[in-house]
C-alpha cells in the first residue's frame, strides 16, 4: 500500500473533548475535503469499558485498531475528482497512544506488535494538526456535550493521554506537526478564531518540522 495520498491529508487529533471533530467538520465543509470521522460510537465495547476498564480494555483498543485501519485504508487511497482535501478527525498512531494508557504491559506488548505490523503501510499526513487546551478546559468541554460514558474520565487520565501525544509528536521527523493552544480561542462562535487557524494550518502545511502556535 502506499505511503502516499493523491490529495493533501490533513489530521486534526488532540484529547478526549478538545475540539477535534467540530474543526475537521468545518474545514472539510469550507475547503470542500473528503472527511474522515472516527466511527467511535459504533463500538459496543466503549460503554463498557468505561463501566470495567480492566475487563474491556484489550477487545476495546482491538477493535479500535481494526476499525481505523480499515477505515483509513479505504478512505485514504480512494480516488476523487471533487475532493481538494482529506480532513481526518483522528490519525492511526492515536492507537498506540490511547492502549498505552489503558492497556496492562503484557497486553500493550502484544498490541504494540500488532500495531507496527500495519503501522508503516498507512499514509503519513502533510500534517499534523495537534489542538491543545488546559485539562480545566477539556473536562468542561467533556461534560457540555453530556456523553454519559465520558461523565467519570479522570483528570489525571486527560493528562496522561496528552503526555502520550507529546511524546508521539516529538518522535516525528518526518510528519509536519502543528501544536495549536486553544486556551484562549473559541472557533466555533468566533469566525475569527476560526480564520486564524485556517490560516495557520495552510503556512504549515508539508512544512517539516514541530511547529507551536499561541494565540492570546
Amino acid at each position: 500500500m502506499s505511503t502516499n495520498t493523491s490529495l493533501p491529508f490533513i489530521v486534526i487529533e488532540g484529547n478526549i473533548g478538545a475540539g477535534k471533530t467540530t474543526l475537521a467538520t468545518m474545514l472539510s465543509e469550507d475547503l470542500h475535503g473528503r472527511l474522515i470521522l472516527e466511527r467511535f460510537a459504533e463500538n459496543p465495547f466503549l460503554p463498557k469499558f468505561y463501566e470495567e476498564p480492566q475487563r474491556w480494555a484489550f477487545p476495546l483498543e482491538l477493535s479500535f485498531l481494526a476499525d481505523r485501519y480499515k477505515q483509513l485504508k479505504e478512505e485514504l487511497l480512494q480516488p476523487s475528482l471533487f475532493d481538494q482535501y482529506i480532513i481526518s478527525d483522528y490519525y492511526f498512531m492515536k492507537s498506540l497512544i490511547f492502549s498505552k494508557e489503558t492497556l496492562a504491559q503484557d497486553e500493550f506488548n502484544l498490541y504494540k506488535q500488532l500495531f507496527e505490523i500495519i503501522y508503516h503501510s498507512i499514509p503519513k499526513p502533510n500534517l499534523f494538526v495537534y489542538l491543545h487546551a488546559p485539562i480545566e478546559k477539556i473536562l468542561n468541554q467533556i461534560k457540555l456535550r453530556g456523553r454519559t460514558y465520558e461523565q467519570e474520565i479522570s483528570e489525571k487520565y486527560l493528562q496522561h493521554i496528552h503526555e502520550n501525544y507529546l511524546e508521539f509528536i516529538e518522535t516525528q521527523k518526518h510528519i509536519p506537526v502543528l501544536i495549536i493552544n486553544t486556551e484562549n480561542l473559541d472557533f466555533v462562535s468566533n469566525n475569527k478564531d476560526y480564520i486564524e487557524i485556517k490560516k495557520s494550518i495552510f503556512e504549515f502545511l508539508n512544512q517539516n518540522g514541530i511547529h507551536k502556535i499561541f494565540f492570546y
